[in-house]
């Protein structure tokens, strides 16, 4: 195997690693000698991948954000039957994070924003991940909306939904919402936004709670 292939492949491990410590015990949890024993590797594997703490995080960081934007653009590929409002509550629901195969992930995205709040770097990775996803978003509400009696401004709306499935997360996670009730939020502000009817939310967690206003499955 080249070397090169190993390299990513042992800083994707390693990254991993950060994320089950993260979970586990928050990023004040996550030191190089603990990353390294999770990991099965020396400390010198991991101070070859990375030169610092931050770096190691900002890449772990990098991976989590990869992977929910990955499920989100997959939610985004529509069929020729689904409209872009179906389209958009996939993608929205996807990055909530709500579902029980998720929360782990949520956890671990939570440290990092909270790191983020005081560490530049961390930030600008949110920033980064944030950013395709918005014109995502307003692209699709702009199309959604297009027969909307009331005109709306696209990116205005995207922001706003990026920031209510980022509350949702938090609601979810400290126990403030159920997660059905978060789906009912999520599904009422669509129907809001898109002028459909307010109908409850298809199903409880583990079905397809995660649907959006008029979704089809």
């Amino acid at each position: 195997m080249p070397r090169q292939v190993d390299h990513v492949s042992r800083r994707r491990h390693i990254a991993e690693a950060v994320c089950r410590l993260a979970d586990e015990r928050g990023l004040e949890g996550v030191t190089l000698r603990d990353v390294a024993a999770r990991a099965q590797v020396s400390m010198g594997a991991v101070q070859r991948c990375f030169r610092t703490k931050e770096e190691m995080l900002v890449f772990a960081l990098g991976q989590i954000g990869e992977r929910i934007g990955e499920r989100a653009q997959a939610r985004l590929l529509r069929s020729p039957a689904q409209s872009a409002g179906t389209a958009l509550g996939h993608a929205a629901a996807e990055i909530s994070l709500l579902r029980e195969e998720h929360r782990a992930e949520a956890r671990v995205w939570l440290a990092f924003a909270a790191q983020a709040a005081v560490s530049t770097t961390l930030a600008e990775t949110l920033k980064a991940n944030y950013a395709p996803l918005q014109e995502a978003f307003a692209r699709l509400i702009s199309e959604a909306a297009a027969d909307r009696a009331a005109p709306l401004d696209p990116h205005l709306e995207a922001r706003t939904l990026l920031a209510l499935a980022d509350g949702l997360t938090v609601h979810v996670l400290i126990g403030h919402l159920a997660p059905h009730e978060a789906h009912d939020v999520l599904h009422a502000h669509l129907a809001r936004l898109l002028e459909q009817p307010v109908t409850p939310a298809p199903g409880p967690e583990g079905t397809d709670a995660h649907r959006a206003p008029g979704a089809a499955g």
